[in-house]
């Protein structure tokens, strides 16, 4: 895979004025609490101090943001209101007439930029899937048409839709798609390559969620940020736009099925979390783009990051105010970061029986760890990843298996290793051992922060996801690029 070039200048911690000892205690901490990492990059005072992926993840990989997306669509907002095509005055149903149901509410008709900014429109909850079951070929019909117990702008509901709204009004008032327009406004000035943003079906950028983008995109997005809009000798956003994009506009509340977290109840910009040191986007999982003005300091962080409100208080806890550290401190936390890594599958290349055969019986048992594998997927399994009945076919190669996953699906394993597959244009890559008598085998679907687990014991598989991703749990909907998930069929 080729890499891309440096986006942002590199420095030691000694020598940029971080603590080294600090860096190694945070991953000693996101280790003990067995929260799975698969980036990380810290800047400090515009240069990049630590940088590390857990392989199999790596430097030039993009990773799915989530609602860390949201954040981007917020620039592009600023982006079109600095042109004069919009304000935040500007009511849906003006600005996308054609999506207006036939008896919206009063309430409906009042609905501006700032209130989906900010995420006070008054719904009382997360609207999507009540607009999306309204309206299935039209999100923003199903939003205006979804009740308003609240007031607008008298309390903070997360609302995914709200984004997905705002992205529609920008590319109507610009006349270009979302993506094109980040990629002519933003991406290219900074010398971001290869971003991917999911679609729906009709073939509209989600908004609310599903940019991919490598970590160093990710930390150049949040000095960006931290710069007041200016990259390098240009000024690509309004300074007025971040600082009003990025300071408190409404009170938040706890999230629904969420731990207690401090730094979500902070407060709520355009599109950014207020938390206790600055702020920041988020994405499911924990992706993160954080932004702490008053040390200099931004940090990128991707991962799998399962329920936990640890995040982002470590980064706190250990990154703000740390003394320097020496030289000699450097080294360690560079060896240290150049060996972070997952651990592949640990087990035989073979079942039992072959493992523990004998010289003299080696070669009366060698078909058993040669031998295909025939199962079929129980789907009874919470999380399943694919349908009750799949076929399942495991074929030994040098080194490693094909996995073959129903009649579409041949993933490539590795034992002790990983190995890279494209079977439907999405990377997967996996790695496999016999663990006694069952095979075992983690599918990791590696632009995203989801795996598949997995395991064969005699003629049943189970394939359970470790975090199921938020737009379904079928396996092959997930490897398709671009992703397409939702019914609106155009």
């Amino acid at each position: 895979m080729a890499s891309q070039r440096a986006l942002l200048p590199r420095s030691t911690p000694a020598a940029a004025g971080m603590s080294s000892t600090a860096i190694l205690a945070l991953l000693d901490e996101l280790e003990r609490q067995s929260i799975e990492c698969h980036s990380i990059m810290i800047v400090y005072g515009g240069q990049v101090v630590a940088e590390g992926w857990w392989a199999p993840y790596s430097a030039e990989r993009p990773h799915l943001l989530y609602s860390l997306t949201k954040s981007f669509t917020s620039i592009a907002v600023g982006l079109a209101i600095a042109d004069g095509l919009l304000s935040l005055d500007d009511r849906v149903v003006d600005v996308l007439p054609d999506h207006v149901p036939s008896q919206v509410s009063e309430q409906g008709r009042r609905i501006t930029v700032h209130h989906l900014l900010s995420m006070t429109a008054g719904h009382g909850k997360d609207s999507l899937e009540e607009a999306w079951e309204l309206e299935p070929s039209d999100l923003v019909k199903g939003f205006l048409r979804v009740s308003f117990p609240a007031p607008e702008g008298s309390r903070h509901d997360y609302d995914n839709a709200t984004t997905f709204i705002l992205a529609r009004m920008v590319e109507r008032v610009t006349g270009r798609e979302l993506p094109e327009f980040v990629d002519e406004r933003l991406f290219k000035p900074m010398g971001i390559e290869g971003a991917e943003w999911d679609r729906v079906a009709s073939g509209a950028a989600f908004g609310f969620h599903g940019l991919h983008l490598t970590t160093e995109a990710i930390a150049a997005f949040g000095e960006l940020l931290l710069r007041g809009g200016r990259w390098g000798d240009q000024q690509l956003v309004p300074s007025e736009w971040i600082e009003l994009a990025t300071r408190r506009h409404i009170d938040t509340l706890p999230l629904p099925n969420w731990l207690p977290n401090p730094d979500f109840v902070s407060g709520y910009g355009y599109q950014f979390w207020i938390s206790r040191h600055g702020y920041f986007g988020h994405g499911s999982f924990g992706q993160y783009c954080v932004v702490v003005p008053s040390h200099d300091l931004v940090i990128a962080f991707t991962g799998a990051v399962g329920p936990t409100n640890a995040l982002p208080g470590l980064f706190w806890e250990h990154l703000l105010d740390a003394a320097p550290a020496s030289p000699e401190d450097d080294d360690r936390l560079a060896n240290r970061l150049q060996q972070l890594s997952i651990p592949t599958v640990p087990g035989s290349a073979a079942p039992t029986p072959f493992a523990k055969a004998t010289p003299d019986t080696r070669s009366a048992k060698a078909t058993l760890g040669t031998r295909s594998i025939k199962a079929t997927i129980d789907a009874s399994a919470e999380n399943s990843a694919l349908p009750d009945g799949t076929p399942v076919t495991v074929e030994p190669t040098h080194n490693g298996w094909l996995i073959h996953l129903g009649l579409s699906l041949t993933i490539e394993a590795g034992h002790n290793a990983w190995r890279e597959s494209s079977p439907l244009g999405r990377p997967v890559v996996a790695s496999a051992a016999w663990q006694d008598d069952t095979y075992v085998a983690d599918l990791y679907v590696i632009t995203t922060p989801h795996r598949v687990h997995l395991t064969i014991t005699e003629t049943t598989a189970t394939t359970t996801w470790s975090t199921v991703p938020l737009t379904g749990p079928d396996l092959s909907l997930h490897l398709q690029s671009p992703l397409m998930t939702r019914p609106d069929v155009a």
